[in-house]
């Protein structure tokens, strides 16, 4: 008892729970079955190497450490004293102390273990991730639940070197984990992304939500571990595509296959040229789309280049047997250097998921090389921003395979077309940037203020995983932990949060669009009458004056605005208005704050069957048609006037121009607006009333007597299209 008593002294916070068949011989925290995997990196038994417990971190952080020390050879002790000596002091504050000591002690045994092939198979590296996101959350003693103390507590092992383990069974630990342990947001946000095949900083929020769609948004660690083998077969499949099937293509050196779709028969890829479509197996690679023609045996294959600037469009289509427009299941691909747009169609029974996937990966491309042109990146800063798109589209497979997922818009995975769509996307690009500016391909250790050389994070990454992109003696093998910094906010998930912020308000704000959208062409009429019912009652009033029904009253309006009009007033009733509407808006805001706005109440017109809906609509067209017909009628008149058609009409036209000339030149403003406005607001007196509607009816006649300019119109060419 004193000896278990010393023990339990020297150990702390950790109990000695467990019996003589729970105890096992483990030699290395990366082995099973006494066997050590190919990918992960042998320990040798090195006794002076302690998991001393760390007093501010609690009992499932100090775990995590213990293993992070015997990943990295290097006591508990020594990795405090580095954290503290090695990080600035705004890192070692009390309140974040345990962690971000977490923080540090993770992210350096994660960048020895991402140094190995295969490490994404391993998995243990998948059970030591989720738990450091798990430490990560409950770093320190006084925020650990008890409950969750305990559960580790009953966990805790010890080996025969003195070695203490806190489970002897990681399946056992899985399901316990799993069952009451789940990790959130932040954590995942934080911990994820230092493994860049894992998650990219930009697009780890919209990864997360994937994850936990149907998990009340906290992440499970069976759905961790799927995603994460899932991955793992995204990578090696597209490693097995660089093989025997590639030479049809003719890559270059560095270019990668990252899907291929219309291998199998039942589900092949139509392209569509003109009014021809052939079946065949589409291909998209880091700098291209290949097609090839065929059905089992494939010919050669045509290249649709993504990577020079040749003012290339990719958007969804509609297509159709013949070139009729029926299906929207295609994706349209239109460059300087093709004569006729190429439509790659995906047939599928229900939806258009398919084509929406091969739009998003090929869009991805396009814009990591429209980015990489823009900013004039050069080898190392265009490789890094190509394999941050690669493994996007990795990422992307991954969940789509395993969890039969397709993100939308605003939830990609993809960087390039996240910045695209988010509001204030342009500046995530903008601070992606000038990253790329800083990035060295050697990136140094951290000095002893934890300064950082920016090191090309994802192309490492891909290089580790068996993928070339840029010459492998260009790449030294440094600390790669790019995107995230110890205790500090990377400016790039700033701006990414500020985006996600300003989303929250632009979807709240279509929201309401969505809910007071009315159908009909009759009702949307009214709505619009009752919305603009302020303005027609105005213009209404204007015309009761102008027409002199109460001569008292229109005399007076028109002596307070000829006044008005001669003292120069009339240059602030513009301003005035403006003052106004931002009084008002400021006074409803102070005293109606925190009540709903009441329903604008609208009466409905009567209902309408479908038929009369039609002729309504139809109705509606044949006005605007005419609206049309008009306008480019008084065009080609006024066109037959400037190219002097009619004579005697060009000759007064011309005499009017240069008398308004004349009046502009040597007349004031206000006296030109003056004489305007008494003209047509005395048009309806009783004494010019008819000399009014004499000189508008011979205006009109003189108007009709003016010939239209001649048009022709001109058929396009039907024989470029038939080709």
């Amino acid at each position: 008892m004193e000896e278990e008593s010393k023990e339990n002294e020297k150990m702390g916070m950790f109990e000695k729970l467990m019996s003589s068949h729970h105890q096992l011989s483990f030699k290395s925290l990366f082995q099973r079955n006494n066997t050590p995997l190919k990918s992960s990196p042998s320990f040798n038994d090195d006794t002076s190497i302690s998991p001393t417990p760390i007093s501010q971190l609690s009992a499932f952080a100090n775990y995590v450490v213990a293993r992070c020390s015997k990943i990295l050879k290097v006591p508990t002790e020594e990795l405090q004293h580095r954290f503290e000596v090695e990080l600035p002091d705004g890192v070692k504050q009390q309140l974040t102390y345990a962690r971000n000591f977490v923080e540090f002690c993770s992210y350096q045994a994660l960048d020895v273990l991402i140094r190995f092939p295969d490490y994404l198979s391993d998995p243990e590296f998948r059970r030591l991730t989720y738990d450091m996101m798990l430490a990560w959350e409950d770093p320190s003693v006084e925020i650990e639940p008890q409950d969750k103390e305990a559960t580790c507590n009953n966990q805790e092992v010890e080996d025969g070197d003195g070695w203490s383990l806190f489970y002897s069974n990681s399946t056992n630990m899985a399901l316990k984990v799993d069952n009451k342990r789940t990790v959130g947001p932040e954590a995942f946000a934080r911990i994820a992304p230092v493994c860049a095949a894992i998650a990219d900083i930009i697009t780890v929020h919209n990864l997360f939500d994937a994850l936990t769609s149907s998990s009340g948004h906290r992440l499970h660690f069976l759905i961790f571990e799927k995603y994460v083998r899932s991955l793992d077969k995204v990578i090696k499949a597209a490693k097995n595509a660089l093989g025997p099937s590639s030479n049809n293509l003719q890559l270059a050196e560095g270019e990668i296959i990252l899907d291929i779709d219309g291998t199998v028969p039942t589900q092949p890829v139509l392209q569509h040229i003109g009014i021809s479509a052939w079946p065949g197996r589409l291909t998209l690679t880091s700098h291209a789309l290949y097609f090839e023609s065929g059905v089992g045996l494939f010919d050669k294959a045509v290249r649709y280049d993504l990577a020079t600037e040749m003012e290339q469009v990719i958007k969804p289509e509609l297509t159709g047997p013949l070139g009729a427009r029926i299906f929207d299941k295609a994706v349209m691909y239109k460059s300087t250097a093709v004569v006729e747009p190429a439509y790659f169609e995906f047939p599928e029974f229900k939806g258009h998921s398919r084509r929406d996937y091969w739009l998003d990966i090929c869009l991805e491309i396009l814009r990591a090389h429209k980015f990489i042109r823009k900013h004039n990146f050069k080898e190392i800063q265009q490789s890094e921003v190509l394999a941050r798109a690669i493994l996007g589209i990795f990422r992307c497979q991954a969940v789509r395979e395993a969890f039969h997922i397709f993100s939308s818009q605003y939830k990609t995975l993809l960087a390039f077309n996240l910045a695209e769509s988010l509001p204030g996307g342009d500046m995530i690009l903008q601070t992606l940037s000038s990253g790329m500016e800083l990035l060295n391909a050697g990136a140094s250790p951290r000095d002893s203020k934890q300064q950082l050389t920016v090191s090309p994070v994802s192309l490492l990454t891909l290089s580790r995983l068996g993928f070339l992109l840029q010459k492998e003696e260009n790449l030294e093998e440094a600390i790669t932990i790019g995107d995230i910094r110890v205790g500090e906010t990377n400016p790039l998930e700033i701006v990414v949060k500020q985006s996600l912020s300003d989303l929250g308000r632009v979807e709240a704000a279509m929201a309401t669009v969505d809910q007071v959208k009315v159908e009909g062409i009759d009702t949307n009429v009214a709505v619009m009458k009752e919305l603009l019912f302020p303005v027609i009652e105005l213009a209404s009033h204007l015309q009761f004056l102008a027409s002199w029904v109460e001569p008292f009253k229109s005399t007076m309006f028109l002596v307070l605005t000829c006044y008005a009009i001669i003292r120069g007033w009339i240059g602030y009733i513009l301003p005035s208005i403006f003052i106004l509407f931002a009084v008002l808006m400021l006074w409803r805001r102070h005293y109606n704050k925190g009540k709903p706005l009441e329903p604008f109440k609208i009466t409905a017109p009567p209902n309408r069957n479908a038929v009369e809906q039609l002729l309504t609509l139809q109705e509606a067209i044949s006005q605007v048609e005419a609206l049309i017909q008009d306008g480019n009628i008084i065009l080609l008149k006024i066109r037959a006037l400037l190219f002097a058609v009619l004579p005697q009409a060009t000759d007064k036209v011309v005499l009017l121009l240069v008398g308004m000339a004349a009046v502009f030149a040597f007349m004031p403003l206000k006296y030109i607006i003056l004489a305007v406005y008494l003209e047509a607001f005395t048009r309806e007196l009783p004494y010019r009333k008819e000399s009014s509607a004499r000189w508008l009816r011979r205006i009109r006649e003189w108007w009709v007597r003016i010939p239209a300019a001649p048009v022709q119109l001109v058929k396009a060419d039907e024989n470029k299209k038939k080709q």
